[in-house]
């Protein structure tokens, strides 16, 4: 009952403001922070809190950062087996901008993230094999995500893709094989063209992609909860309410518990619930992994919410 995620790893370089800049201003910023991210080991983290089997195929640079990352994901019991160091290449990085809203703006630097290649997956197939499920993103090459999510066909293995950060180039006829199908509001927009502004613009612009031949297109919105469309069915899950200091990371927490739940226990419905409380109280928390919580912490959330839905 494995869960293998292919993906990326960055070091977060969190900057928490009071408002972005000007050009040319210069303004002092209250506080920083540096914490391991990247949407492929933030995902895992969050599965493998929750008690997954977690297995990771990502490059590091061999820089200090590249170290420090492999560490922490063993810190969590993830196996590194397949985490290689890139020689000459530096770590990916994310420099963060948090506001006094928590609203956040996040650049990337892949680095030795765009080394992760097909022959990754081949050196790896043995063990991928053994695994019950792919989750992927796209902070590493288009072409692996393609090779992954062929492989996991080939395999039966189901596949999670999470179309992030969304690019508009990418081939449906490859990725409409994926099981399930997760972007949020503004990247459903960039690949499909289509205004999403509201869930019922999201749920409209979801069914473009089940016409193309996706299984189950499941939308997050943010504070408005998630969506879930397929051919026959869309069910809403609303949000919680809850005061958020730090949204840094919620869309992958949210994505890594739904993993979890959904390898566990095979139902689409509870697992985005879970995943719609996990997510919900990593915003209260600042930071990106150290803002997720653990299984028992989940429950007693879930246990003292009035608003829990049913």
């Amino acid at each position: 009952m494995t869960i293998a995620v292919i993906g990326s790893n960055m070091v977060d370089l969190i900057t928490y403001i009071d408002r972005m800049p000007k050009e040319g201003e210069t303004l002092e910023a209250p506080n920083f922070e540096m914490g391991c991210g990247g949407k492929g080991a933030n995902q895992a983290v969050a599965a493998a809190k929750l008690g997954s089997q977690v297995m990771m195929l990502t490059k590091v640079g061999d820089d200090i950062f590249g170290d420090g990352t492999i560490s922490n994901l063993k810190s969590y019991g993830i196996d590194t087996s397949f985490v290689e160091k890139v020689p000459g290449t530096s770590s990916g990085v994310a420099p963060i901008f948090v506001d006094s809203s928590s609203k956040n703006s996040i650049l990337i630097v892949k680095g030795a993230n765009q080394k992760l290649s097909s022959n990754d997956i081949e050196q790896a197939s043995d063990q991928l094999k053994k695994c019950s499920l792919i989750v992927l993103q796209l902070e590493i090459p288009l072409e692996t995500v393609y090779d992954a999510i062929q492989f996991g066909n080939v395999h039966n293995i189901p596949v999670i893709l999470n179309p992030a950060p969304a690019v508009k180039n990418l081939n449906f006829e490859l990725i409409r094989h994926v099981d399930y199908f997760m972007p949020n509001e503004s990247e459903l927009e960039i690949l499909t063209g289509f205004p999403v502004q509201t869930a019922e613009q999201a749920s409209k612009a979801a069914k473009l992609l089940i016409d193309q031949g996706m299984k189950n297109v499941i939308v997050t919105l943010g504070h408005s909860g998630s969506l879930w469309v397929t051919e026959s069915h869309t069910k809403h899950i609303p949000a919680y309410s809850v005061q958020a200091v730090d949204t840094t990371g919620a869309g992958d927490s949210f994505i890594g518990c739904f993993a979890h739940y959904l390898n566990e226990q095979k139902d689409v419905v509870d697992a985005l619930k879970m995943a719609t409380a996990f997510a919900a109280l990593s915003v209260t928390r600042k930071g990106t992994q150290a803002s997720y919580p653990s299984a028992d912490e989940l429950k007693e959330f879930i246990k003292a919410e009035s608003t829990i839905i049913k």
